[in-house]
């Protein structure tokens, strides 16, 4: 596993961090997931998706239904990636994104990481 890159979205005071790793194997992922968490220790979500050969997964970590995992396994699958993995990190800002900006931001999130 290895960092590939990191990006930032603030929107209506949430903060969005993105994280980009190459992986070979999905052992990799709880890992990855268990560093993040010691690391962001206040964050509410931690919302991902990944490609590894034939295997797609996503998780929306309590956000509504494909408004977080699902815009993030879009942009890996747009862009043709493979045996990668792509972590977005919520702070809640105190007010609600809805399903729509939310979506939307997830998938920004994503896609700077691609930039």
């Amino acid at each position: 596993m290895k960092k590939i890159n990191e990006s930032i979205v603030i929107e209506k005071k949430s903060k969005f961090y993105g994280y980009m790793y190459t992986i070979e194997d999905e052992s990799e992922i709880k890992i990855i997931l268990d560093n993040l968490k010691k690391e962001h220790k206040k964050a509410r979500h931690f919302c991902y998706a990944y490609k590894l050969g034939n295997i797609e997964r996503k998780n929306e970590d309590k956000e509504p239904s494909n408004t977080a995992g699902k815009p993030i396994l879009d942009v890996i699958n747009f862009n043709n990636l493979n045996n990668t993995l792509i972590v977005v990190v919520r702070y809640f800002g105190g007010t609600l994104l809805g399903r729509g900006l939310l979506t939307r931001t997830y998938s920004k999130t994503a896609r700077d990481l691609i930039k």
